[in-house]
């Protein structure tokens, strides 16, 4: 078995859907589809279950998944620290990032690579679907995301910033008649939901309820921001956001209101406890010294 045919199956294994296999890998479903019935000849066995509703692993699959597992990502392990140590890094620490402020954080990034030349930092965009499943799968080593943060498997690190929030409404929607909005408020309207949250941190972005008790309607689900602002757009609901989304996503068909009664929200730096290294402490050094920035 080739490695890109391993990489596939594996995709599979994780996605459990051609479309979102071949998207992930920039692969028609074709390619897919035929990489796996080549995998499944050479077996001589299905490995997945295959119907117009759903695809799942065979109990065979299973087996292959678990083995062909720690051999690719060693496999992949070994050519990265290959590459860096030709142009003299030693080590890369992945930085995910929920909130889409990185310019505003430069502080940490700047003293890291300043104090440790020799690793490498990389940051990259992370989900807010299913949020910690990067920590769990190993795509990143430290998630920027926002608090509480109650997972047994995970280590809550220092906080990076709070902010004040905002709402995000249509442009002409009839809250854009006011200069500012409390949280009871919120109870008129129907915000977004999004799949594998835990229902705590759920909470912690936009409440349950209101003060006083009324419920605060969850609907639509989403998988991503621009799905959240068009939903919005269209008056179909209303979210809070961050206060940094009124500079960094500005749009002429949402208007940003504040939200006077209603915490911060604060992000802080949150690892796998068994995945600690020298890099994640570092990082956690540094923003331990420089502190929480100024909203």
């Amino acid at each position: 078995m080739e490695l890109r045919d391993i990489e596939i199956f594996l995709t599979l294994a994780e996605e459990l859907h051609f479309g979102r296999t071949a998207e992930r890998l920039c692969v028609t479903p074709a390619r897919i589809t035929q990489a796996i019935k080549k995998q499944e000849r050479q077996i001589g066995a299905p490995l997945f279950e295959r119907t117009n509703r759903m695809v799942r692993l065979t109990p065979l699959g299973r087996q292959l998944r678990d083995d062909l597992w720690p051999v690719y990502t060693g496999l992949q392990d070994g050519m990265r620290r290959a590459k860096l140590a030709a142009r003299g890094v030693t080590a890369v620490l992945r930085v995910g990032m929920l909130p889409i402020n990185i310019q505003d954080l430069r502080p940490f990034w700047d003293t890291f690579r300043t104090r440790h030349p020799q690793w490498q930092l990389k940051i990259q965009h992370a989900s807010f679907v299913d949020p910690f499943a990067g920590l769990r799968h190993g795509d990143v080593d430290v998630l920027v995301c926002w608090l509480p943060v109650e997972e047994p498997d995970l280590t809550v690190g220092p906080v990076l910033l709070g902010e004040p929030r905002v709402l995000a409404v249509a442009a002409e929607h009839e809250l854009t008649r006011l200069t500012s909005i409390s949280l009871e408020m919120l109870a008129d309207f129907q915000h977004a939901n999004a799949p594998g949250w835990p229902d705590y941190w759920a909470d912690g972005y936009v409440p349950s309820h209101t003060r006083s008790g009324r419920r605060i309607e969850r609907g639509p689900l989403v998988r991503n921001t621009e799905e959240v602002l068009t939903l919005a757009s269209t008056g179909e609901l209303v979210n809070l956001f961050p206060g940094h989304m009124r500079r960094y996503w500005n749009r002429p068909d949402i208007a940003y209101l504040p939200v006077q009664d209603i915490d911060f929200l604060r992000y802080a730096l949150v690892w796998r406890t068994e995945t600690e290294n020298d890099l994640i402490r570092a990082f956690a050094r540094v923003a331990a010294d420089l502190g929480p920035l100024a909203p």
